[in-house]
This record gives C-alpha cells, sequence and structure tokens, in this order.
C-alpha cells in the first residue's frame, strides 16, 4: 500500500513546470520516475496532467501510465478517451477505455465522455461502434444532451451518413449555434452546398465559424466567385474573418486569377492584425503565384519568420515550378534540407513537376530515387504522373512507357495521356496508335484522348478518321475559354465568342492585331488546324479567334499602354497563341502573363519564360 502526502504539501506550480518542460521522451521517462519516487503520481490532479502530456509523445507509453494508476477517476478516463479519440489509428484504444469506464470503473459516463467517445467512432469511421455508443448514452438518459446530440451529429457526418445526422438534428430538443453549425459543415463535407445554404438561410444567429464553412463549401465545389460573393456578405454583416476564413478567400482568389481581390485581403489581414500561422502564409503565397506575381509570393515567404510546418515551403517550391524556374525550386528544396523541414509527398510532386517543366531529367531521377531513400515516402499515382511527363516532354518514349508498365498500381488515363500527347508531339504515330487502343479500352468514352488521337490522325494524314473521332467528341468536349480581370469584374470569352458587348470592336481590333503581327514576321501556325480545311485563309481564321487571343485583345483595348495583361485560358495554350502572343508582347510593348491548365507562360519583349517548352 502506498502512503502518500496530503495533496497541499505537493507544491502544484512546481510539478506542473516540471511536466510542461518535458520536451524528449526520456525526459518524460525522468520525469515519470520522480513522480513515482515522491509518490506524486498518485495524486490524480498531477497524473492527469502528465497523462496528457504523455499521450501528445506516446499513446503506447500513456496507457502503461494509465494501467497503473490504481483507481482513475472520471477525468482520467476522459483524458485517454480524448487523446486516442483524436487520431483515426487510436479510435479502437479510445472506445477500449470507454468500454474499461462503462465495465471496470464503478463510475458513470458524462457528456464529455460521450462527446469524446463519439469523436472516436467518426475519426475512425466505425458506424456499428458509434451506434453502441449511443445506445449507451440512451441507456443513461443523455441522448437528449445537446452536446452529446452535436457530437453524434459529427460523427455522422465524418462517416459522410449525412441523413442520419439530418435526423438527430431535427429530432433534437434543444439546439444551440453549434448544432447549426455541425449539421452545416456535415452537408458541406458532402458537397451539398445547395442544402447547406438552406440551413445556412435559416440560421438566426451566425459566427465567423457559420460563415467560413459555407465559403470553404463553395471553394471545395469550384464556386469561387459565390465564396468571394459570401466573404464580403460575411463583412457587411460586421463578422470578424479569422485565419481560417482567409485561406478559403484566397483560396478562390487564386483560382480566379483575381490579383486585385487576393491583394485587398492581403492588406485586411495586416490591417486587422489576423494571425498568420503556416496555413495562411501558405495560401497567401499559393494566391501571388497562381496570380502570376511569383516575385511578391517570393518576397511574402522571405518576409514571415513561421515556417516551422512544410506548407508554405510547397507552396513556394510549386509557384516556382509552375513559373518554369526549376533551378529556384530545387535550391528552394535544399534549403528546406538546411532548415530541418521534413518534406512529405506533395513536396515531392512539386520539385517534381519542377523537373518536367525545365527538362533537368537527371534531377528528376533523382529526386524520384531520394524520396524513398532518404525520406521514406513511398511514392503514388502522382509522382509516377510526373515522371512519366518529365520523360515524355523529354523525348524519352520509351523509358516513359517503361515505367508506366513497372508502377505498382494500375497507370491511369492521365499518365497514358501524357505519353500519348509526347507521340504526337515527337510524331511517333505507331507508339500513339497502340497507346491511344489502351486508353479506349480503360474509358472508351475519354474526351482527351479522342481529340489527341483525332490530332496525330490529322498530322499523318488520316482526315476521315480524325473527322470520325472529333464528331463523336465534340458534343462532351469542353471548350476552350479564356479570361480576364478588368477593375474587380471578370470576362470571359469562347473560341469564336461574340456575346461580349463589345465584340463588334474586338474583332474589328483583333483584324488590327492580326495584321500588324504578321508585319513584324509572325507566321500563323496552320499544323494546328488538324482538320483537313483546304484553304489556307479559312485556316488563319480558324487560329485568329481562339479564345485567348479573344481576352488579350479585350486586354488591350481596355487598359492603359505598359499595364501588365493577366489570361486565364482552361486548357493548354497552342502552338499559334504561344507564338501569337510573342509577337504581341514585342508589337504593343506589354508584359502578357498567361496562366493554361498547366504553367504559367510570362511573355515580354518576344519572349516566353517557358524558352518554347510546354
Amino acid at each position: 500500500m502506498i502512503i502518500t502526502k496530503p495533496f497541499h504539501f505537493v507544491n502544484h506550480f512546481k510539478l506542473s513546470s516540471l511536466i510542461d518542460s518535458c520536451k524528449s521522451m526520456q525526459q518524460i521517462k525522468q520525469t515519470h520516475a520522480h513522480l513515482i519516487t515522491t509518490a506524486q503520481i498518485s495524486h490524480l490532479v498531477i497524473a492527469n496532467k502528465f497523462l496528457r502530456h504523455v499521450a501528445l509523445s506516446s499513446l503506447t507509453y500513456a496507457h502503461k501510465l494509465f494501467d497503473q494508476i490504481p483507481q482513475p477517476d472520471l477525468f482520467i478516463y476522459n483524458t485517454m478517451i480524448k487523446e486516442n479519440s483524436l487520431s483515426p489509428h487510436s479510435c479502437c484504444g479510445s472506445l477500449a477505455v470507454f468500454r474499461s469506464l462503462i465495465r471496470d470503473s464503478g463510475l458513470s459516463p458524462n457528456r464529455y465522455s460521450f462527446v469524446f467517445a463519439f469523436g472516436a467512432c467518426g475519426n475512425g469511421l466505425c458506424v456499428r461502434e458509434g451506434e453502441q455508443v449511443y445506445s449507451h448514452a440512451v441507456k443513461v438518459g443523455l441522448d437528449n444532451n445537446v452536446f452529446v446530440v452535436n457530437a453524434l451529429i459529427g460523427m455522422y457526418g465524418k462517416m459522410g451518413l449525412v441523413e442520419d445526422g439530418r435526423k438527430v438534428f431535427d429530432s433534437a430538443m434543444e439546439k444551440d449555434l453549434f448544432s447549426w453549425n455541425t449539421m452545416i459543415a456535415a452537408y458541406v463535407g458532402s458537397g451539398d452546398m445547395v442544402v447547406a445554404k438552406e440551413l445556412f438561410d435559416e440560421m438566426h444567429e451566425r459566427d465567423v465559424v457559420s460563415w467560413s464553412s459555407i465559403i470553404a463549401g463553395y471553394v471545395q465545389a469550384g464556386c469561387f466567385m459565390e465564396a468571394l460573393d459570401f466573404f464580403h456578405k460575411m463583412l457587411q454583416a460586421g463578422v470578424q474573418p479569422n485565419e481560417y476564413t482567409m485561406v478559403s478567400a484566397l483560396a478562390a482568389c487564386s483560382n480566379l486569377v483575381a490579383l486585385d481581390q487576393g491583394k485587398w485581403i492581403h492588406v485586411y489581414i495586416r490591417r486587422e492584425k489576423i494571425r498568420i500561422n503556416d496555413r495562411l502564409l501558405a495560401s497567401l503565397i499559393d494566391m501571388y503565384a497562381k496570380c502570376g506575381e511569383i516575385e511578391y509570393a517570393s518576397s511574402v515567404f522571405y518576409e514571415h519568420k513561421v515556417k516551422r510546418k512544410v506548407w508554405p515551403w510547397n507552396a513556394m517550391i510549386g509557384g516556382l515550378a509552375m513559373h518554369g524556374k526549376p533551378e529556384e525550386a530545387i535550391n528552394l528544396f535544399e534549403q528546406m534540407k538546411v532548415e530541418k523541414v521534413s518534406p512529405n509527398k506533395v513536396t515531392f510532386i512539386a520539385l517534381l513537376n519542377a523537373c518536367s517543366h525545365g527538362y533537368m531529367v537527371k534531377e528528376g531521377k533523382l529526386y524520384f530515387e531520394l524520396m524513398t531513400s532518404d525520406y521514406g515516402i513511398s511514392p503514388e499515382l502522382e509522382h509516377y504522373g510526373c515522371m512519366v511527363d518529365l520523360l515524355s516532354r523529354s523525348g524519352l518514349l520509351m523509358e516513359a512507357e517503361d515505367m508506366i508498365l513497372s508502377m505498382p498500381m494500375a497507370p491511369d488515363v492521365a499518365i497514358w495521356g501524357a505519353l500519348l500527347n509526347a507521340c504526337r508531339i515527337y510524331k511517333d504515330m505507331e507508339r500513339g496508335y497502340r497507346i491511344g487502343r489502351i486508353i479506349k479500352e480503360i474509358d472508351p468514352d475519354h474526351i482527351g484522348c479522342n481529340v489527341l488521337l483525332g490530332n496525330i490522325f490529322s498530322t499523318s494524314g488520316r482526315f476521315s478518321e480524325a473527322r470520325t473521332l472529333r464528331d463523336s467528341s465534340d458534343r462532351k468536349k469542353i471548350p476552350g475559354c479564356s479570361s480576364i480581370e478588368l477593375k474587380g469584374l471578370f470576362h470571359q470569352f469562347l473560341v469564336g465568342d461574340r456575346s461580349h458587348l463589345q465584340s463588334r470592336e474586338i474583332y474589328l481590333f483583333l483584324d488590327e492585331m492580326i495584321s500588324k503581327l504578321k508585319i513584324a514576321g509572325y507566321v500563323p501556325e496552320l499544323a494546328e488546324v488538324l482538320l483537313d480545311i483546304d484553304d489556307e485563309e479559312d485556316k488563319e481564321t480558324a487560329l485568329s479567334v481562339h479564345s485567348e487571343k479573344l481576352a488579350i485583345a479585350f486586354g488591350l483595348m481596355n487598359t492603359e499602354p505598359g499595364t501588365p495583361i493577366r489570361i486565364v485560358k482552361n486548357l493548354r495554350v497552342c502552338a499559334d497563341c504561344h507564338q501569337a502572343t510573342k509577337f504581341i508582347s514585342k508589337v504593343y510593348d506589354r508584359v502578357i502573363i498567361v496562366r493554361d491548365r498547366t504553367r504559367y507562360h510570362h511573355f515580354k519583349d518576344g519572349v516566353c519564360s517557358c524558352k518554347d517548352y510546354w
């Protein structure tokens, strides 16, 4: 039997400081030994504090400590249930402690016990166990407790059983703001923004969590304009956004290439002194990079001292890769190693993309090997996709195909498509036909495959087969679309678009612009018109009305001389538009920044940053 001193003899503050100072398992073990030899481990307050601290470093050690406590109180039980519930891999441990509380302790679980147990079930997707926990809540009369109800709704939301959560929500005798927020979050998580917004509109009171959830949901759904609209409504309602709100708002700006709005949000963050954590810093860097301001992204990266986590580094490396700066991306990765920031799988996707855009085959192969050998990161489908893209772009088609065939997982259409596109570029028709057949076996209706195969047929003069493929794809093909932001408004153009209010002026300007380009030496890339159009003039006309040319013409007409023009295109820029934009930048003395589906192109003085390799 252990004889302990009364708790008031124990220097509580000193022990708390000792526990808080533990930074390693060695220090934890030393502190544990001290608490045992002084009999202070028997004081439940001290035991609970130490248990929580230990659980952050090792749940295994925490369980051993828990097993040594003779009569743990409810607070200690709840601590163990909670700490285990935070990880999807430890939910079984959480439920084991919950069962021990019910069967062995003689104690009755309280609302926190159920909240943590439901959290464990939700994180571990343990449906059957969740139902059992709920049955016990009914048994002890806590099924109508608002804390328990909210945790149950959250559990169903994490499991994707949103309608089960809605039944609990609708039948709840008492709801608070957290109930509404949890239910909205469940719909947002399932992608059902229609019902999420309906619930949001029904709320009598909304806080920063309510607004942030709905904004994040629109971003996840790809409704970026709606996300920014709700962000501005939130400000008008007088609700102060936090760093999580700003992450979503900046993501919307990134996808819309809304640089002016992104800059305004950055100013707002500074003015309102919103805490910039690693996630928000990464979002700021990503916004500037995706809006074409890679230098500003770099200055933001180096301006802030927070970078303890990997996310800002990933954003910066990815931005440099997107802007065709592979050497800088590699240098930053090496700096990351010096500062002992551990890379993750996203880091290597960004790094391999940089190598792919920079024609750096040797470096790409090296980093692909380092992933496993130095960092223990197993390559996933995205990493193999980057390597196949790198090899394909570099003309190493056989090596790219060998890599696809040696992958430990089944290649998807995108990976085969990268090789198929390279077959078109390098005119390897035989391989192209074979790869095309493979893709059609995987996905017979894949639009991109049909388009690429059609291009290969046209290049080799097999126009009838190309037209058959094109006719089968035209009904489903995503049309080329380019957009430009002007004074906070977005203007979109499709190929041959005549719906814009300034359409007549745009086409007159376009004719004049093409004439000036030809005088400067521009020759249309007629090979880009791949169908059997015999008339050369008709081919030129087909090229002149591509969406990016319309957007650039609109930008030149409506901005002051010397103002940079930023264009976003949903597809890869074609060779003719790329060539024409180089001439436009020289003839009109403009910097033109084009973001296509794969990267950024900075056109200045007749030269593109991609060095004609994209």
